[in-house]
């Protein structure tokens, strides 16, 4: 097959609304695709879902890196190594490899009972940052939905407005078993996040991913070994490729759980890596899709149904988007699962 057979795109998803985090909002999230097209009407696609500011690999030379890869595919395909410090185009090529080798549809890269629809994976109710009465409208919805598990971002707001809305969930019905996660996103400085997790340790947290930025190891430190609250590592995996770097950094930390995100860390085998890891240090993980279209979303959902799940995913159907692709991606409250007779529409990518 000629290098002319694979290709990129470039797609811009358009939020519905502004999403907001402790980084800032945004309006709109760049992604891109690798495309391999055979002869016969068989394709694979695989979501390169790069973050800007966040990911590794956010670097000028981004689309030289793909069209490398697209020209050299056999070479990439064998290597995946060669991909270590381009950590989302790794995992894009990963999934389009997975997608073009898969025997039934190009949508289906694992054959689990997800996929088939007869399955659904449990996952948090996630509450993007706003001003205080649009996060309440959202925590509401979710309680409705009957969430059981809601993941607040924190860390922009003022504390004692944060905290209310806290106290909104225990107060509410049944609010005292709904399981709370936190995500700071690196939002507080060290020495300030010691007298913040105090004040919420009151309020029965079940843990809160990366209160302080990633890199201050010995901070860190501290916090995993005192904190009230268990504490979940997530940027600070990013850009860690080795595995003894991850085995010195879970070993030295020893968090109470690791986030996974596929695009963020280099695909399914990097993570299951992490897993490994983590599970020799007795830590526990969950998933968590970054902002991918429902392409990149549907590949991470096959591949964390595979597992023994005990925990909620940090996974949604990609509701946000006003540009997302028609797939049989579907929240049913709680659980995200495929509709038996749902369908792709992915035409607006292909030449």
């Amino acid at each position: 097959m000629s290098a002319s057979d694979t290709y990129f795109r470039k797609y811009l998803l358009q939020f519905k609304k502004p999403a907001g985090t402790s980084r800032g909002v945004m309006h709109k999230k760049e992604t891109y695709f690798i495309i391999k097209q055979g002869h016969d009407g068989k394709f694979g696609i695989g979501e390169c879902g790069i973050f800007r500011g966040l990911s590794v690999d956010d670097r000028v030379n981004y689309e030289d890196m793909l069209q490398q890869v697209c020209n050299k595919w056999d070479e990439y395909k064998d290597h995946p190594e060669y991909l270590n410090d381009w950590p989302s185009i790794q995992f894009g090529l990963e999934q389009c490899v997975r997608s073009f080798e898969s025997e039934g549809s190009a949508f289906t890269l694992f054959d689990t009972s997800f996929v088939k629809g007869n399955e659904g994976i449990w996952t948090n109710g996630l509450i993007w940052m706003g001003d205080p009465e649009y996060m309440r409208q959202q925590i509401e919805t979710k309680l409705r939905e009957k969430f059981r598990c809601i993941k607040l971002k924190i860390g922009a707001l003022e504390l004692e407005e944060e905290i209310e809305l806290i106290q909104f969930i225990r107060e509410s019905n049944g609010g005292k078993a709904i399981e709370i996660r936190l995500d700071a996103n690196g939002a507080f400085s060290p020495r300030k996040a010691a007298k913040v997790l105090e004040k919420l340790s009151e309020y029965n947290i079940h843990s809160i991913e990366q209160p302080i930025k990633a890199g201050n190891l010995f901070a860190m430190k501290e916090l995993c070994e005192n904190s009230p609250i268990p504490i979940a590592l997530d940027e600070e995996l990013i850009g860690v490729h080795n595995r003894n770097a991850k085995d010195d950094l879970l070993s030295r930390l020893k968090p109470a759980y690791i986030i996974l995100k596929p695009s963020l860390l280099g695909g399914f085998a990097a993570c299951e890596e992490w897993i490994d890891i983590a599970r020799e240090h007795q830590i526990k993980w969950w998933a968590t899709s970054a902002l991918e279209s429902n392409i990149g979303l549907n590949a991470i959902a096959q591949w964390v149904a595979q597992f023994n799940l005990k925990l909620p995913q940090g996974l949604g159907t990609g509701g946000l988007f006003t540009n997302n692709f028609i797939s049989p991606l579907v929240m049913n409250g709680e659980e995200l699962r495929t509709d038996k007779h749902g369908e792709w529409d992915v035409r607006r990518l292909f030449r």
